[in-house]
């Protein structure tokens, strides 16, 4: 059993930021997901990622819409070798469980076009591929096409649900939409699982 804690959307809350963290150690977690906009249009990027990685478990980390992908690789850099930038790429755990990425959303900070998401997504899974793999977990920070997210009036990203009936990840963890915090879905046989700044412990 793997235990992964997730959260995102804290915008650069780093009270909050140090709760989480305690949450997450006390858990024992394995593994910690933070799905993007951890700044609040970057005015402080500051104690928001090293309460995790002193917890000396992987810390995978997205850029949402208030954040650069600049900015992320420069926290992903900072706090090595436990911090790694989940956009575009993927990593395989201790268990064999596949974990795939891609951040931002269709406005803000570096939007996304449609095709970037899918062609992120694509260039993500090829990690994956050829590779053991017991159960795989796609993360994005925006939620996807028809989820019910979209109860916000917020449109989701077609190309996410794309991705997902093509690559049939067995859970998709999504943030953006801070009022879908704790709902969960389906889209096929995908588990999809909506997080934010409360955090989430997910055990698989």
């Amino acid at each position: 059993m793997t235990k992964i804690f997730a959260a995102g959307d804290i915008h650069g809350d780093t009270g909050l930021v140090k709760k989480l963290a305690k949450k997450a150690k006390k858990e024992n977690v394995d593994l910690i997901i933070l799905a993007g906009d951890l700044t609040f249009f970057e005015n402080n990027i500051q104690n928001l990622v090293g309460p995790f990685t002193e917890l000396k478990k992987p810390v995978l980390l997205l850029h949402g819409n208030h954040e650069s992908i600049a900015t992320i690789d420069f926290l992903s850099a900072i706090y090595a070798p436990e911090a790694k930038n989940l956009h575009g790429y993927s990593l395989i755990t201790k268990d064999n469980i596949g974990i795939f990425g891609a951040g931002g959303a269709d406005f803000g900070i570096n939007p996304m076009s449609e095709k970037d998401f899918f062609k992120t997504l694509e260039k993500a899974y090829k990690g994956l591929k050829g590779k053991k793999i017991k159960k795989k977990i796609m993360v994005t920070h925006m939620h996807p096409f028809q989820s019910k997210a979209e109860f916000s009036g917020f449109e989701g990203s077609k190309s996410i649900k794309k991705a997902i009936n093509l690559f049939k990840p067995d859970i998709m963890i999504s943030g953006h939409i801070h009022e879908a915090e704790g709902i969960e879905d389906k889209i096929g046989k995908t588990k999809i699982i909506q997080i934010g700044k409360k955090g989430k412990i997910i055990e698989i």
